[in-house]
């Protein structure tokens, strides 16, 4: 268990992302289930405005409803999908670009349009999902700082930045977590990421920290469909090579006699008491098998291997935002 701005959360949460349908159908009774089934594990949910346009909210609003939990509740603006808003587009390297706006205005916005999907007086966690390069970083920090002093927000983080980024915005408000792709399939974030991370004491939130689901061992054709297609590292000789390296770390799962999803979410916890791995899941049994790995200690010597398997770029592929 570890603590954000005061509150207890487990160190594994739940990101909701996956009941949108970017990796296969998702039927939203069943996703309103998996949603209430997580709140009562006591895990952050983690979503996003622009997640399905809003719909994502809107789920976690019904499982908020059902639940007899308090939920821990992430959310993150700054993508802009509503048709009567702009912003400023940027390349994510995914094969498309994304509108971003952080503007004042739009911040206070987006959080009352939050809150009102939600059906909750206070957002747990708020992050900027993208810093949008036209509005000075002062300025979108110093709205979301505006809205913990109004009682809207209890607690700021940052999304996809850079480890500058982090230092400069937590020099306007404290900031408590900072949401980048980490695992052992792309570990770039140790490099200037996660120091950056420690230096202000705030936690590291682990989006995609299964690789969107490859270190599962499942991965081994895509649809043309699948969100994930985007991404360098699953495409033609890179994900073949890819595959081959990740026979090295079933391996050790199957060794360890855990799956090789517990196995990348047990080194990943291994790393700080500060790391938060969020993956998703659309079934309630992936829950169960993900929260198996808290109870997982891997020793130094399995720590060493994986080192060694899956060092910083081992993976072939480009790196993306």
């Amino acid at each position: 268990m570890l603590t954000i701005n005061s509150t207890p959360i487990k160190q594994i949460g739940y990101g909701a992302m996956v009941l949108e349908g970017y990796y296969g159908a998702s039927e939203d009774q069943t996703a309103v289930e998996t949603l209430t089934y997580a709140i009562e594990q006591n895990m952050m949910i983690d979503t996003a405005d622009a997640y399905g346009a809003g719909h994502n909210e809107s789920l976690l609003k019904q499982a908020i409803q059902q639940s007899t939990q308090t939920p821990f509740v992430a959310t993150k603006f700054g993508i802009v999908f509503e048709e009567d808003q702009t912003g400023h587009q940027i390349d994510t390297g995914w094969g498309f670009p994304l509108t971003i706006n952080g503007t004042r205005s739009y911040v206070k916005r987006a959080i009352d349009n939050s809150l009102e999907r939600l059906g909750v007086n206070q957002i747990d966690l708020l992050y900027a999902h993208y810093l949008d390069p036209s509005t000075s970083l002062e300025e979108t920090v110093s709205a979301m700082a505006e809205a913990v002093q109004a009682g809207k927000v209890k607690a700021i983080g940052l999304s996809n930045v850079t480890a500058e980024e982090i230092i400069q915005a937590n020099q306007v408000h404290p900031i408590s977590a900072v949401q980048y792709e980490y695992s052992l399939f792309r570990r770039e974030a140790e490099t200037d990421i996660l120091p950056a991370i420690n230096s202000i004491s705030a936690s590291l939130v682990c989006w995609s920290p299964l690789g969107a689901g490859f270190l599962t061992g499942t991965v081994k054709q895509l649809d043309d469909g699948d969100f994930r297609t985007n991404n360098p590292k699953m495409q033609g000789e890179n994900l073949s090579k890819n595959l081959q390296r990740l026979e090295d770390i079933k391996k050790i799962a199957l060794d360890l006699n855990i799956t090789p999803a517990q196995l990348a979410l047990a080194w990943l916890i291994a790393q700080g008491d500060n790391i938060i791995p969020i993956p998703g899941s659309r079934k309630k049994s992936r829950i169960d098998e993900n929260l198996a790995a808290l109870g997982i200690q891997l020793s130094a010597e399995t720590l060493r291997n994986l080192d060694e398997i899956a060092p910083i770029g081992a993976f072939q592929g480009a790196t993306l935002v």
